[in-house]
């Protein structure tokens, strides 16, 4: 079992909701160097102009990052939906993840996104409150809020026995009149349904889809439904686990997660960019890169207006690495700043830059590190393949991996 990467850490021990790996089965091979360019239609349909951010709930603590980032760094100009991670997902309902970051912690002036100082009276706080004071400045940005994630996604099985109720739950929580007007909707992030994440799932292939329906139901047609899935394009992958094609009709769109096909959960290699756009020569596994998601996501029936691109705002890598070349072995996961083998792209800009591209993304090598991820060059060209698949936008995870002026959303934008 390939292992995706581990949780943050978070204020008082919490486990953060760690979002996004796709990955199931080991592999085996050799990877090879040359760079493949996407196999694009003559014709560019219409595309979408969604630019969905992620803001992570545990950032306000070793990241330092907060709401008003959002708007410093130019960011809020360029987004238009915000998803919110993560609210957990336990005893069949929604729930709660850190109450004290999301509702309780206090900001001062220069804090703020306004200007204006937290009182100690004052019924709402936290980054509710500051995502409100976002949405004044910015009518136009939506806001849903997140539930599941890699570490929380557990919960979801039990939901799953009585969706109505789970749905009920959710609704009573999003809409609470504490946080009155903040969200827009809800975004799914279970990871991931039949099939295993951190941990198994036999909820059945029926059983995703009926609470996509639970939800529409109870959320109703003008609020927001969506959902981060797989994208393990392999045959009998995750994607094949559960009815996404029956679901689709449900959501306004689907978040594939479009990286974390490769990383040091092989600690020995083979070396492989974690977010290709294409396949290469010497892919470890063909089916593992955002083409071959996209395309079998469309073969399924699933509209390409409602499906968007993923971009990691991060690095995967390995030590021990002697050649610069994609395919390379190594002896473990390269150090980073929070955790082993992943790095924000504003830390690897500068301290592992891009030494070439492969499959359309990039990657470094310096010293014996291996590093791979997007670039503002990289993601202009996912941006020509998302515009001629006529894909409904681009999300990405997430907001605080950027520089403070905002380098990777701008390339999106």
């Amino acid at each position: 079992m390939r292992r995706p990467h581990l949780p943050h850490a978070r204020l008082k021990g919490l486990a953060a909701a760690a979002c996004c790996a796709v990955l199931g089965a080991g592999l085996l091979a050799s990877a090879g160097t040359a760079t493949a360019q996407p196999q694009l239609g003559s014709q560019e349909a219409a595309a979408g102009s969604k630019v969905v951010g992620y803001f992570t709930e545990w950032g306000v603590y070793d990241r330092n990052y907060h709401v008003k980032n959002v708007e410093t760094s130019g960011s809020a100009d360029r987004l238009t939906h915000i998803n919110y991670a993560f609210g957990n997902v336990t005893g069949g309902k929604c729930a709660m993840g850190d109450s004290y970051a999301a509702t309780d912690k206090a900001y001062t002036a220069d804090q703020s996104v306004d200007g204006v100082a937290d009182t100690w009276d004052q019924p709402l706080r936290g980054n509710f409150n500051q995502l409100l004071k976002l949405k004044k400045l910015h009518p136009n940005l939506k806001i849903l809020w997140s539930f599941g994630g890699w570490t929380w996604s557990g919960g979801f099985g039990e939901a799953a026995k009585d969706p109505a109720a789970f749905a009920q739950s959710c609704y009573d929580l999003v809409e609470n009149s504490k946080w009155a007007g903040l969200f827009d909707g809800i975004d799914i992030d279970w990871e991931y349904p039949n099939a295993c994440g951190l941990s198994c799932d036999t909820s059945g292939s029926e059983a995703y889809k009926n609470v996509m329906a639970a939800l529409r139901s109870k959320f109703g047609s003008d609020a927001l439904v969506t959902s981060a899935i797989a994208a393990d394009a392999s045959d009998g992958g995750k994607l094949d686990a559960a009815d996404y094609a029956g679901a689709a009709q449900y959501v306004d769109w689907y978040n594939p997660m479009t990286y974390d096909y490769f990383g040091a959960w092989d600690a020995q290699g083979p070396t492989a960019p974690h977010s290709p756009l294409t396949s290469y020569d010497g892919i470890p596994k063909a089916a593992y890169n955002a083409e071959a998601t996209i395309a079998k996501l469309k073969a399924m029936g699933v509209p390409a207006s409602k499906l968007l691109l993923g971009i990691g705002f991060y690095g995967r890598g390995w030590t021990g690495v002697t050649q610069a070349a994609p395919g390379g072995t190594a002896t473990g996961p390269a150090a980073g700043t929070y955790e082993q083998g992943i790095d924000d792209y504003k830390e690897l800009k500068s301290t592992c830059p891009a030494t070439g591209t492969v499959g359309g993304t990039a990657y470094a090598y310096c010293g014996n590190n291996w590093w791979s991820y997007d670039t503002p060059q990289t993601i202009a060209g996912k941006m020509n393949y998302k515009n001629q698949q006529g894909l409904g936008g681009t999300f990405f995870w997430e907001l605080s991996g950027d520089t403070s002026d905002g380098e990777l959303i701008k390339a999106i934008d």
